[in-house]
């Protein structure tokens, strides 16, 4: 594998509407679909579904098509992935040893500056699928028009909530309140975000993160933004310890100097990967800015070289061994039906998330004026 490695990043109702009907969709799109091997010790040998990575004892064989039954990967292709190698090569891997026809090139950088590298490429830019960290770099690539229509059957696997005709959700995460079970129960923590600054708590955040700034771009795009200023200058005037990313905030919540703060769900999960018997668990907000969720994801270039060999690479990030793959491996949600999550966590149909465009949550800049403005170092 050749790699230029830079390194890497509603209301309740109509909320819950969606995500219902979204997975319904996958259930349309993929039912009767074979299982996996890893965990189910009944039947294995006659999976089609093959491992990626170490597995996680006692999980059930997951749904979804496996990629013996999808087309041959055969060709060279051209990957520009806003997605840590840490996290994703070892899937990219896989593809490559699967298919010994397939030569994939993988362009490591973040998402924005992948967008930037594209668009100033232009027509003569040599990338096949751009593999964004989150849905804004996909809508601002779509944007500037350098992306073109996926596959009816790609469109089809994942709900119309986690994908357009241009792109598509791969994986996805939640934000959520990691808390010490030492300190609270699930009950006592707030189910509204707004009301964290009174919340008698030692709080923690990571502001100069990507995420945590997507979260605060909803709570402006919610809640107004004065609404969101004086909730940022009441969480600051209470304490609140700000860190330099979110896994170092759930870190702190399970060593009890925190007990609580904001971090993606994932992050509890690998500290909880780390020290099962940890005190820490995971609490979600309802319908509102604390309870976004976002995606990671795919598109094809205008310009790709191979736009048919882009368009399966593609629906293999949607496999059952890649949605496999992502629930156990980076502890992300699947996006396609008959994958779960690890853990304890709510199915994906279960989140109660607001209604809100993915492409406005990279609307940033406004958000970090803000939170200068109180005082917020970013």
């Amino acid at each position: 594998m050749t790699q230029n490695t830079k390194g890497d990043g509603l209301t309740h109702s109509s909320r819950r509407r969606f995500l219902a009907g979204s997975a319904a969709v996958g259930a349309v799109a993929i039912a009767g679909c074979a299982g996996d091997d890893s965990g189910d010790d009944d039947g294995a040998s006659d999976s089609p579904v093959g491992q990626i990575g170490s597995g996680r004892a006692g999980r059930p064989a997951p749904g979804g098509t496996p990629v013996a039954e999808l087309p041959d990967l055969e060709g060279e292709l051209e990957l520009y992935s806003g997605r840590n190698e840490f996290l994703v090569g070892e899937l990219i891997e896989f593809l490559e040893d699967t298919y010994p026809d397939f030569t994939p090139n993988v362009r490591y950088a973040s998402s924005s500056e992948l967008v930037n590298t594209i668009d100033t490429e232009g027509s003569g830019s040599p990338a096949d699928v751009f593999y964004s960290v989150n849905a804004g770099s996909l809508a601002a690539l779509a944007g500037l028009g350098r992306t073109q229509a996926l596959s009816a059957e790609i469109q089809d696997t994942v709900s119309e909530e986690f994908r357009t005709d241009q792109w598509v959700g791969t994986s996805g995460r939640a934000r959520t309140v990691p808390f010490n079970t030492n300190e609270f129960s699930e009950s006592d923590i707030p189910d509204d975000v707004m009301a964290f600054p009174e919340f008698e708590a030692d709080l923690g955040w990571a502001p100069g993160y990507g995420s945590c700034q997507a979260f605060i771009t909803a709570m402006r795009l919610l809640e107004g933004e004065e609404a969101t200023r004086e909730w940022l200058q009441g969480v600051v005037d209470a304490g609140i310890t700000a860190y330099p990313d979110e896994f170092q905030v759930s870190q702190a919540v399970a060593n009890g100097e925190l007990d609580a703060g904001f971090a993606n769900h994932y992050y509890i999960q690998r500290v909880l990967d780390g020290s099962p018997d940890a005190p820490i668990q995971t609490a979600f907000t309802e319908g509102d800015a604390g309870s976004i969720f976002n995606v990671a994801g795919a598109a094809v270039l205008d310009t790709a070289p191979n736009p048919d060999l882009a368009q399966n690479f593609i629906r293999h990030l949607l496999s059952a061994e890649a949605q496999e793959y992502f629930a156990v491996e980076t502890d992300e949600y699947p996006l396609i039906s008959g994958v779960d999550p690890v853990g304890s966590l709510p199915a994906i149909d279960e989140l109660d998330v607001p209604e809100i465009e993915f492409s406005e949550l990279g609307d940033l800049e406004p958000t970090i004026d803000l939170m200068r403005d109180v005082g917020i170092s970013v």
